[in-house]
């Protein structure tokens, strides 16, 4: 099988045409070399054989040019919240008119589609309802779970909006044009060649600080740092798309919700606590008590649907993502200096 993975000099991008090729897949990736890490990335696609084509998404005048490929993984995002408020035709051209290219040429050319979305789908008023305050001031309780049922109707970012966008139009187009797809809605996804920064891939930037001892913030929600998340590793997530890939031809036109669910979650405080017994440092955090209105206090996954599926649930909980980070991070620590 030939798979085209796009954006696939990206931490998530890397890592799944590394997986898939390791597996006996041909694979080829499609980036435009732009973000931290991708030309360090890039090295290690050259070094097993994967071919990138370095082409902007929204290009579609090249991108109909690239071969026939029985399936594309999309996962060619601008991904950074704030970002998107700041650069809305950048995230929209990238997030949903690179989506449309991509359509465009799996109709031309009678493929299948793995999209990966996103957990910002949900409204932000969904998420807030967990807080009696607008400042958490102790460790926030597992109540909610997020779900393929749960409503999305109100405003998520432009980001989230993108994706969903995105969302829709793969399913408009598989209703026109009887394209097979699947979407996984992911949450936060960490582990080894993430190049981490404050408003994305906060794990991996909490180890690497950790690491060389410099100082950090608590931002938001009165700066006491009990946000929570969960966090998938990304070998998990490679193997359900593997698991996907597999049974693509029975199972399709599906979407699920992927994440680390109750199985692996944390706080930034604990978050820090786990880095500092692993690392053997200890840095300094001031606060900001200011929250952006596209910050969340929670975030927990329901992935009882794709478990159903599949038989899939992530098998590596946060203490072994955080492991997993930081033993990649120091054995390549000169390369990375220049990368965080």
């Amino acid at each position: 099988m030939k798979i085209l993975v796009t954006g696939g000099c990206g931490f998530v991008g890397t890592n799944i045409s590394l997986y898939l090729n390791s597996r006996g897949f041909e694979i080829q990736s499609i980036d435009n070399l732009s973000r931290i890490g991708s030309k360090y990335n890039l090295e290690l696609l050259k070094k097993n054989n994967i071919k990138n084509y370095k082409i902007d998404i929204y290009d579609y005048k090249k991108i109909k040019k690239l071969p026939k490929y029985d399936l594309i993984i999309d996962c060619c995002a601008e991904a950074a919240v704030e970002v998107s408020r700041k650069d809305i035709d950048k995230v929209i051209n990238t997030n949903f008119i690179g989506t449309l290219n991509i359509l465009k040429k799996i109709q031309k050319d009678n493929s299948k589609i793995i999209f990966l979305s996103t957990s910002r789908v949900f409204p932000i008023s969904e998420t807030n309802k967990v807080l009696k305050s607008k400042k958490i001031i102790s460790k926030l309780q597992i109540k909610k779970l997020f779900s393929e049922k749960d409503i999305i109707e109100g405003p998520k970012t432009i980001y989230g909006l993108t994706k969903l966008s995105s969302e829709m139009l793969i399913e408009e187009f598989s209703y026109a044009f009887n394209l097979k797809y699947i979407i996984n809605r992911c949450g936060v996804i960490s582990g080894p060649l993430q190049f981490g920064k404050q408003d994305q891939g906060f794990l991996s930037l909490w180890v690497w600080k950790h690491i060389i001892k410099d100082k950090m913030k608590y931002i938001g929600y009165g700066g006491n740092g009990h946000q929570l998340r969960d966090v998938l590793h990304i070998d998990d997530l490679c193997e359900l798309i593997f698991m996907q890939i597999k049974k693509f031809n029975k199972i399709y036109n599906k979407l699920f919700t992927v994440g680390g669910s109750k199985s692996s979650y944390t706080s930034l405080v604990e978050l820090t606590k786990i880095c500092e017994k692993i690392t053997k440092n200890k840095i300094k955090f001031s606060k900001i008590s200011k929250t952006s209105i596209y910050d969340i206090p929670y975030y927990v996954t329901n992935n009882n649907l794709a478990t159903k599926t599949y038989n899939w649930r992530p098998k590596k909980n946060i203490n072994k993502i955080v492991k997993d980070v930081f033993i990649w991070l120091t054995k390549n620590k000169k390369t990375l200096k220049k990368y965080f």
